[in-house]
């Protein structure tokens, strides 16, 4: 049973060995303090963190079997709009950063952190909001849920369908419409009605000036 004092956090990876390293790390240093949950994709993840009484962090990587990019992040917040959540990733990108903290996550943890850098990120993490008191009730039973309060670049980059979420990643990163259109293989034209899309949804009136939305 989890203590008054403990904390339990939500590690979500695909990868078993990085799950192991975790919690051998954050064992190591916060002992009794901590409960570890594990889910290897997000569908799982969604579903204990609905059954579960209190979840105090969630760890989230951003490549999953069942989600890719920032569609875990994106789903996640829908669902459980209060859920604190910290990103775990392979990439130290400056946009990915920046769209990630965007949306409403605590913290991002590159995977190729320090093990003293990413434990500190999780004991920051953890301490940024009081612990939840009341029980997460999970809105997939048609619950009553709090919305919570969103920014509006938050609620612009929720609004992006999959498809424009990938694309938006590709235009921060830099490239071109056609560098679009052969990576995600989709036709010219395509790319440039969802950058259009894109523009229109997040307010903004060129390249450079979504990219300064980031920044």
């Amino acid at each position: 049973m989890l203590s008054e004092t403990s904390n339990r956090v939500l590690v979500v990876d695909d990868h078993e060995v990085l799950r192991a390293g975790l919690k051998s790390l954050a064992f190591a240093s916060l002992q009794d303090k901590l409960e570890w949950i594990e889910a290897g994709t997000l569908h799982q993840a969604l579903q204990l963190y609905a059954t579960c009484p209190r979840v105090d962090l969630v760890l989230l990587d951003l490549n999953l079997p069942d989600s890719h990019g920032l569609n875990a992040l994106v789903r996640f917040r829908e669902v459980f709009p209060a859920a604190r959540i910290a990103v775990l990733s392979g990439t130290a990108d400056e946009f990915v950063v920046r769209q990630v903290m965007a949306l409403g996550a605590v913290a991002y943890i590159p995977k190729s952190g320090a093990a003293s850098l990413t434990l500190e990120r999780i004991r920051q993490a953890l301490s940024i909001w009081p612990r939840q008191s009341r029980v997460v009730v999970s809105p997939l039973c048609n619950a009553e849920r709090k919305p919570a309060p969103s920014r509006p670049l938050d609620e612009a980059v929720a609004a992006l369908t999959p498809t424009q979420l990938r694309v938006l990643e590709l235009v921060l990163a830099g490239m071109s419409n056609q560098e679009i259109a052969n990576d995600t293989r989709l036709a010219l034209g395509t790319v440039k009605n969802i950058v259009s899309a894109i523009f229109l949804i997040m307010d903004v009136r060129s390249r450079s000036h979504l990219i300064s939305t980031f920044r």
